[in-house]
Order: structure tokens, then C-alpha cells, then sequence
């Protein structure tokens, strides 16, 4: 029986273990019931488990066979403080918190990849660690993982590393790039201090919303190359307690996306100036913090063709759409290919019928993920630990995997 036949007929856990995830989300670095269930789907495995200190991260090593080159799967397993407004017998039993990103479904392949990996240890040529990471949303659950050792799980370092993402809007395919294929974020910070009075009379006060007005709109208006894109988004306005005062202070945020690290800081430089000289035109003063917090995700141009190649031959050609443009958003799933090659992967579910144009995208209390794909997801992390680890590929340019 296929890798793909078994995975299917697996569906039904598959779909229990995803729908358990759902019904109880968890937030962050903690996540012990998460953790638990984690632990219990893998009991009885022929497995090496050990769990994180600093998160509730589990590490799971499957030992092959043979001498071939330890490769690494992961899932990240948190949800994000949304509250679930899908209707779905089995939404969310938590106020304000969903699995709105898919993250239970990750899990449950894995948990499935762990299931067909560990029932084929003799056909693995090498040894598998399986990364189940928390806190991928904001809280670095990877760069945690990362210093707790799990690239090095197996007692050599990884050769090589894979994760997949579930979207709401994509058609039920793969969907993969070479080169960058998230992109990386930063946060711009800022706040405003002029002086505070009376709104009647404004030439004796230095206002700072007023200020802040004005940065928020020039910020979209930094000048960048239109073959390297930004995306500048403010998301945070505060400032002022009631109509008739002007406030002492105003504050704003902003998120940045980039596709290298040197139109990161560019564009961190270029918003400082501009900020600073927007300032000294209203009288008042500015303090601007530009943060970098995940840096792109790069996938390897290898792997990238190793993982095309293994949907082809283990799944069908009619399972893979090659993507022409990187996602905007940024992924923790980063900090790993930042240390090791390997690539990063896009699963399509969609819910049939559905209009991908109006269907919502992650993170909506709204977004369905269709539980469809879950034997597909489990079928391809299994396949290419199976194919990657008998395979080890050239030796690889780090120039030409950009």
C-alpha cells in the first residue's frame, strides 16, 4: 500500500485529532493541553521523545534503518486570540481564542507523518526529528526550539528541513517557490511628545496628533524599488482623551514586510528620517523604534525541486501549482532555514465550492480549512523524509539559492 492509500485511510483520525485541536486552542508558548494531546496521539510509537523546558514544545525522533542524513519535519501548534464565528459543531470552546491560522491542522499531519514514518522505520535511510513548536504567532517558538536543540535531535544536525502551511483561499494543491517565499517583519514603533492645551487654541500648544496624521500618511510614501516591494501598514493610532484637549503625547504602529534584509534596513533608515523631519517641521519630537523580529523565509532552490519532484511522483502532477510570488505574510518556520537548507510549503484547503475570492482568509473568526487535505498534508511530510533522507542531493551554493 501507498504512502498516500495508507494516509487516506488514516482520514478519520486524522480528522478526530485535528478536530480535538480546534474544539480547545491555546495561546503562545504554553500550551499543555496541546502538549498532551500531542503525546498521547504518539504513544506507543516506536519513537524518541523528549518535551521542551522553556515551551511546551514536543521533539519526536524516528531512527531509520540506515546512515543517511537526519532530516526534519515541523508543525507549529498554537492558535491566536480571534474569536471563532464559523458555526462548526466542533468551533472553539475557549472566548477569544481559534485556531484561525490551521495550525491544528499541521498537528495532525504530523501526527500522521509520525504514524506512516514510524510503520516504515526499515525503509528510512535516516533518522526523522519531528518538530512540534508552539508560540509560532509572535511568541519565536522556533528560535525557542532552536536553542533547546531540535536541529540536532537525531545527534547529527538536520541536512535538511520542511513545513508545510494550510491556507483557507488556495485551491487544494501545493503550492511552493525557490527563493524567498514569506517575507520578513519588523515593527516601526513611534511615539510623539509635543505639548499639551486647549483645543481652542492650538498656536499655543505643539500638537502631536496632528503630527502623528502626518507621518502616518508620508510613511506610504517612501521611495522603494518596485522590483524589491514593502509593504508599510499602520494598525496602531492612540493619542488624546477627549475632543477639547490637545494630549501631550500620540503614539502609532506599524507593521513592515520585506523580501531581504538589506531593504529591511533601508527602509528603517529611511523612515527615521522622514519621521524626524516631520517633526522638526511641527515643534515637537519624535522617538522611533524600528524592530526587526523574523527575518524572510528563504526556501532552498534544491529542496524546492525535491519537493515538486516528490508530489509529482508520490501524489500526481494534478497536486502541485507552482507559486509565482512570495506571501507577504512572515513565518518563525524562517529561524530553521535560516541554519539548515530546506523549504517551506503552501496546502491549499479551500473548502469545495467555495469562491477563493470571498472565502475568508487566516485569521478571520470566519476562515474554514477544509479537512480534505489532512491525508494529503500527512502523505507528503512522510514522503519527503522517506525520498530526502535516500537522497541527499548536491552540495549546495548558498549564492545561487536566492
Amino acid at each position: 500500500m501507498s504512502v498516500l492509500d495508507e494516509a487516506r485511510e488514516m482520514a478519520g483520525e486524522l480528522t478526530r485529532w485535528r478536530r480535538d485541536l480546534h474544539a480547545h486552542p491555546e495561546v503562545g508558548l504554553q500550551l499543555p493541553r496541546t502538549q498532551e494531546a500531542v503525546l498521547a496521539a504518539l504513544e506507543g510509537l516506536p519513537v524518541e521523545i523528549t518535551t521542551g523546558t522553556a515551551a511546551t514544545s514536543v521533539t519526536a525522533v524516528v531512527r531509520g534503518g540506515g546512515d543517511g542524513p537526519p532530516v526534519l519535519l515541523r508543525a507549529d501548534m498554537d492558535a491566536i486570540p480571534v474569536q471563532e464565528r464559523t458555526g462548526l459543531p466542533y468551533a472553539s470552546s475557549v472566548p477569544g481564542v481559534m485556531h484561525a491560522c490551521g495550525h491544528d491542522l499541521h498537528t495532525a499531519m504530523l501526527l500522521g507523518a509520525a504514524h506512516l514514518l514510524a510503520a516504515r522505520r526499515d525503509q528510512l535511510p535516516g533518522d526523522v526529528v519531528l518538530m512540534f513548536q508552539p508560540g509560532e504567532e509572535g511568541w519565536e517558538g522556533a528560535r525557542t526550539m532552536i536553542g533547546e536543540g531540535v536541529l540536532d535531535a537525531a545527534g547529527p544536525r538536520v541536512a535538511a528541513a520542511y513545513g508545510m502551511h494550510v491556507f483557507s483561499t488556495l485551491p487544494q494543491q501545493f503550492h511552493t517557490r525557490r527563493g524567498a517565499m514569506l517575507a520578513s517583519s519588523s515593527a516601526l514603533e513611534v511615539t510623539v511628545h509635543g505639548e499639551g492645551g486647549h483645543a481652542s487654541t492650538p498656536h499655543l500648544a505643539r500638537n502631536p496628533v496632528v503630527a502623528v496624521a502626518e507621518m502616518v500618511l508620508a510613511l506610504q510614501t517612501l521611495r522603494t524599488d518596485v522590483f524589491d516591494p514593502v509593504v508599510l501598514t499602520t494598525t496602531v493610532l492612540n493619542g488624546g482623551t477627549r475632543r477639547n484637549i490637545i494630549p501631550a503625547s500620540a503614539s502609532f504602529e506599524a507593521t513592515v514586510r520585506t523580501f531581504s534584509d538589506a531593504t529591511a534596513v533601508r527602509v528603517g533608515d529611511q523612515a527615521r528620517r522622514l519621521l524626524d523631519g516631520i517633526a522638526a517641521a511641527h515643534g515637537v519630537e519624535v522617538d522611533a523604534r524600528f524592530v526587526r523580529e523574523r527575518p524572510a523565509t528563504v526556501n532552498d532552490a534544491d529542496d524546492v525541486a525535491f519537493v515538486d519532484e516528490t508530489v509529482r511522483e508520490a501524489l500526481g502532477e494534478e497536486w502541485l501549482r507552482p507559486l509565482q510570488n512570495p506571501f507577504t505574510g512572515a513565518e518563525d518556520f524562517s529561524r530553521v532555514l535560516a541554519e539548515v537548507p530546506g523549504a517551506f510549503v503552501a496546502l491549499g484547503a479551500l473548502p469545495g465550492g467555495a469562491d477563493p475570492e470571498k472565502a475568508p482568509f487566516n485569521h478571520s473568526g470566519h476562515a474554514v480549512f477544509d479537512e480534505a487535505v489532512l491525508p494529503l498534508g500527512a502523505a507528503l511530510h512522510a514522503e519527503l523524509a522517506l525520498r530526502r533522507a535516500a537522497a541527499p542531493g548536491p552540495a549546495r551554493n548558498p549564492e545561487d539559492q536566492r
